[in-house]
């Protein structure tokens, strides 16, 4: 018995080179379809609050919801992942969102604003679910390869996060058909992709990336006298504190600014579709620029892109700001440059956290810092809509650029200490 596990190691080297590929192929197909299911409540979860309600103060209260529910899921689901493996973990955050879009739908049905926000809380998961994905990805890759493996998984959410917004039109004229209110019926369509999106990881994502890379940090440990990650304790939290911090503060001023933009446009006479075409570049830059993005934080280095993503905030807010109500245009090319510096922002971030975080704690402290940041989009989403009603939508733009600036000394400040 004590000869059967160094006789499997070589195996065990030369397997998650093709394992890496079945999984990356795996991952990005559950991505396109969970990037239609998010799109959803970024494109009308504000406009059903606010046709609910009345009001536009609280229009920016589902974001706030389902952003909270993701902070509750980035727990469970890095738990369950440290405990069992990414693919129940991931699976079953896949199915609370398809859970949380039926309730949307019976909301709008019933017209109950109560139901609305518990069902948006939970439909939060699968918001949760597709950035928790993006470290699957990485859990096999070579260190000078993570940041394109994080770009492979985050790329795939492009497909269906454009396509998504998009069909916010035929999607209503179908709910219309089924008697659902007509802004409920991207919801229809997000259920349905987060129902598919945890089928396809529940029944094809094996071996599961995580235990696999554990059994190989495991063959691996008589070669190694020392863990390098976890032997430099000091640079190991300054890494995680500055990831988490430019996590953080990108999700904050993207949500804030992205909220309220449908809302914008709808009170200045934009038909849905047109709301949904400026989502739709917005979701596309988040995630598209993700291979290139990849590429420059593993040639020039995290702390470079990391000062990119407050740069390219700032520029978006500017733009946001100054951008005349009646262009669709200009406002589109600022929602894209805000979903680019979040793009930055999160790949630079995550390539951040998993390497300086030792691959025995790395799930659980994965979901740890993902419920930081979405307690910041929370935090953005619900202040934007009150901001905007004391305000104006301009003024929340200008200051989301401005507070994107914060990075920058963050980012010199931990270059300075290494």
């Amino acid at each position: 018995m004590t000869n059967a596990a160094p006789a499997a190691t070589p195996g065990l080297i030369s397997d998650p080179v093709r394992a890496q590929r079945r999984i990356l192929r795996v991952l990005v197909a559950s991505q396109i379809l969970s990037g239609a299911g998010l799109a959803a409540g970024v494109t009308v979860g504000a406009l059903l609050a606010q046709d609910m309600l009345g009001t536009t103060s609280l229009a920016g209260l589902p974001s706030a919801l389902f952003t909270a529910g993701s902070a509750l899921t980035a727990v469970t689901v890095g738990r369950i992942s440290q405990a069992r493996g990414r693919r129940p973990g991931l699976a079953t955050g896949y199915l609370a969102g398809a859970i949380g879009s039926a309730g949307v739908i019976t909301a709008a049905v019933l017209d109950n604003p109560v139901l609305l926000f518990l069902a948006l809380f939970v439909y939060g998961a699968g918001t949760a679910t597709n950035l928790q994905a993006r470290y699957a990805g990485a859990d096999l890759a070579p260190p000078g390869h993570r940041a394109r493996a994080v770009s492979t998984v985050l790329v795939a959410t492009t497909l269906g996060g454009v396509a998504g917004p998009n069909l916010a039109a035929p999607a209503g004229t179908l709910a219309e058909h089924l008697g659902i209110p007509h802004l409920a019926g991207l919801f229809v369509i997000s259920g349905a992709a987060y129902a598919l999106a945890a089928l396809v990881l529940a029944l094809w994502l094996r071996p599961d990336p995580l235990l696999l890379a554990r059994t190989v940090a495991q063959a691996k440990e008589s070669d190694a006298a020392a863990n390098p990650a976890a032997a430099d304790t000091g640079e190991s939290r300054g890494g995680v504190v500055l990831g988490a911090l430019v996590m953080i503060l990108t999700q904050l001023v993207m949500v804030a600014i992205m909220t309220m933009t449908p809302v914008h446009m709808h009170d200045h006479g934009h038909s849905t579709a047109a709301s949904g075409l400026v989502i739709g570049i917005h979701i596309g830059a988040m995630y598209l620029p993700s291979p290139l993005t990849g590429w420059l934080v593993d040639r020039y280095g995290r702390m470079k892109l990391a000062a990119a993503s407050g740069v390219t905030l700032l520029a978006a807010g500017i733009l946001a700001a100054a951008a005349p109500s009646g262009s669709v245009a200009l406002l589109a090319l600022a929602l894209a440059l805000l979903g680019l510096g979040w793009n930055f922002g999160l790949v630079s971030g995550t390539s951040i956290i998993t390497d300086t975080v030792p691959l025995a704690t790395r799930a659980k402290t994965q979901g740890l810092v993902d419920v930081s940041i979405a307690i910041a989009g929370a935090t953005g989403g619900i202040t934007s809509g009150i901001m905007v009603a004391a305000t104006s939508y301009p003024t929340l733009a200008l200051t989301g650029g401005i507070l994107s600036l914060a990075l920058l000394p963050a980012v010199a400040a931990t270059a300075y200490h290494r």
